[in-house]
């Protein structure tokens, strides 16, 4: 009897000092859980003020827009908080952190597009493009339709240009899908060119000055009268004057005089450069059809997009 005494009480010690090891080690783990727990709410604050600036900046670059877009809520939308409620976008890239000089620098995004088809054998001449659209602070976005994205990151402005792949598709296949007017509504001018398209004597911003002054909703850059592709007399450029609307000529079937109203004798811009405002293109994007390949025929059509403005 006495030894089975001393046996269990053996077991109760040894399950006492057990249970004591056990409230050590919590205890030992409280000053852990404590330093998480403060991380953790490190976390959220930081968050939670990234999230402002955010807000706060947004709200300064379209302050107006917001409002028009939180006066029209519609479906589903209207049971959204205010704060939430943003249906525009743009290409900018963003960092996955930001310092307080960055978000600084983000409030002045770009407020100009170029959007440009491109396969690696014109790589010289896209090269040429890009960087003088660069100085003049516009965004770039590429449209890779021989899937060689590789063969531009040698380039200074590689990772600055967005870049978007798919074999064998068209400018008006890329920007029916990846330039919808409430992802480019931050911009005030679209220009949707060609990627053979020799920009030696070209000035992007006395181009928009000229557009600007003018009131153009569509336009293009007028053509050397030595150039080999030259379609319309109308994109021929002028030696007296800095933009034309009309062209008088007299050709097989083309007969353009001052009664002529319509494309290519009047208000016509070919489909190989075209610079749209805002307005024009939110318009053009609902014209070009969803299953356009080459665009013929678009160009003739264009004028539609200048004579009312959308948005």
């Amino acid at each position: 009897m006495k030894t089975f005494k001393s046996w269990h009480a053996l077991i109760n010690k040894r399950n006492t000092l057990y249970e004591l090891g056990k409230i050590g080690f919590k205890m030992k783990q409280l000053p852990f859980m404590g330093v998480i727990c403060i991380v953790m709410l490190f976390i959220v604050y930081r968050t939670t003020i990234y999230q402002y600036h955010k807000t706060e900046m947004e709200m300064k670059l379209y302050r107006f827009e917001m409002v028009k877009d939180y006066q029209q809520p519609s479906g589903k939308l209207r049971s959204l908080p205010r704060g939430i409620m943003q249906v525009r976008s743009d290409l900018e890239i963003r960092p996955l952190w930001m310092s307080s000089c960055s978000r600084q620098a983000s409030v002045n995004m770009n407020k100009n597009l170029l959007a440009m088809p491109v396969g690696i054998m014109q790589k010289e001449n896209v090269d040429n493009v890009v960087q003088k659209f660069l100085a003049a602070n516009f965004t770039i976005i590429l449209f890779h339709y021989d899937g060689n994205v590789d063969g531009w990151w040698d380039l200074d402005w590689g990772d600055k240009a967005i870049h978007v792949v798919a074999h064998n598709q068209t400018k008006w296949w890329f920007a029916k899908r990846f330039l919808h007017p409430n992802v480019v509504s931050i911009y005030d001018y679209i220009f949707l060119w060609d990627e053979d398209l020799g920009v030696d004597h070209f000035d992007p911003k006395r181009y928009l000055q000229i557009v600007k002054t003018a009131g153009l909703e569509i336009s293009q850059p007028a053509l050397d009268p030595d150039s080999t592709e030259i379609h319309h007399k109308i994109t021929i450029r002028s030696r007296t004057k800095k933009l034309h609307r009309r062209v008088y000529e007299l050709r097989g079937k083309t007969k353009c005089s001052k009664a002529s109203e319509g494309p290519p004798c009047s208000g016509f811009v070919e489909g190989m450069a075209p610079v749209f405002t805002r307005s024009a293109w939110y318009c053009a994007w609902h014209l070009v059809q969803n299953d356009l390949v080459h665009g013929w025929g678009l160009d003739m059509k264009l004028g539609y997009c200048s004579q009312v403005r959308f948005a």
